[in-house]
C-alpha cells in the first residue's frame, strides 16, 4: 500500500498525481526522491485532491507540451523510427464508446515512442510496462517522466470514471499500481 490515505483507485491516482507535483514544485528527479524529501507536502496535496480543494489542470495542457516537446521516443530518447504510442493500450475496451472515446483514441493519450518500445509494451498498462523494463527498481511507479505519467493519469482517471470503479476498493495484497492497468 503506498500510503494509508490511499484506499481506492481515485486515491491512488491523486497520491501519484501530488508526487508529480511535488516533484515539480522541488525540482526532484523522481518520485522516490520526492517522497523521501517531501512526504508531507505530498500528503497536504493528496488530502487537497481527494477534497477538491485543489485540482488538476485539464490535459489539454499536456498535449501542448507534448506538441512542443522534443520529437523523441518517451521510453528511451531514441529520435529514430518515431511512431505515436497509446499509453493506455487503445485495445481497452470497457464499453462499446471505447473505441470512439476522443481521449482514450486521440492526442490525450498519446506520445511518441520508437517503433522497438512500442511493440515491446504492446498492449500493457504503462505501470506493468515499467515494472518489466525496470525489474531491479522496486518503486518503478516513481520513475516515469512527468509528461509520460500526466498524460496516463489524466486518461485513466477518465477511464476510471466511465467504467464506474473510481470509488473501487485497492487490494492492499497486490500490486496496487497495477490496479490502475488492469482493473478497469
Amino acid at each position: 500500500m503506498p500510503d494509508r490515505d490511499v484506499k481506492t483507485i481515485k486515491d491512488l491516482i491523486y497520491y501519484q498525481y501530488a508526487k508529480i507535483i511535488a516533484r515539480a514544485a522541488f525540482h526532484s528527479k523522481n518520485g522516490i526522491i520526492a517522497k523521501r524529501h517531501n512526504y508531507g507536502f505530498i500528503k497536504k496535496t493528496l488530502k487537497q485532491l481527494q477534497t477538491g480543494e485543489k485540482k488538476w489542470s485539464d490535459i489539454t495542457r499536456e498535449d501542448k507540451e507534448f506538441v512542443q516537446s522534443e520529437k523523441e521516443c518517451i521510453y528511451c530518447g531514441s529520435k529514430k523510427d518515431l511512431t505515436f504510442e497509446h499509453i493506455v493500450p487503445k485495445t481497452l475496451h470497457i464499453n462499446s464508446m471505447c473505441p470512439t472515446c476522443a481521449k482514450l483514441q486521440g492526442i490525450h493519450n498519446m506520445v511518441w515512442a520508437c517503433q522497438s518500445c512500442n511493440s515491446s509494451k504492446g498492449t500493457m498498462g504503462l505501470y506493468a510496462y515499467y515494472e518489466k523494463t525496470n525489474p531491479k527498481i522496486d518503486e518503478y511507479f516513481d520513475i516515469l517522466p512527468l509528461l509520460l505519467e500526466k498524460k496516463y493519469l489524466k486518461t485513466i482517471y477518465s477511464c476510471h470514471e466511465c467504467a464506474g470503479t473510481l470509488d473501487k476498493a485497492i487490494d492492499s495484497e497486490s500490486n496496487v499500481y497495477l490496479e490502475l492497468d488492469f482493473k478497469v
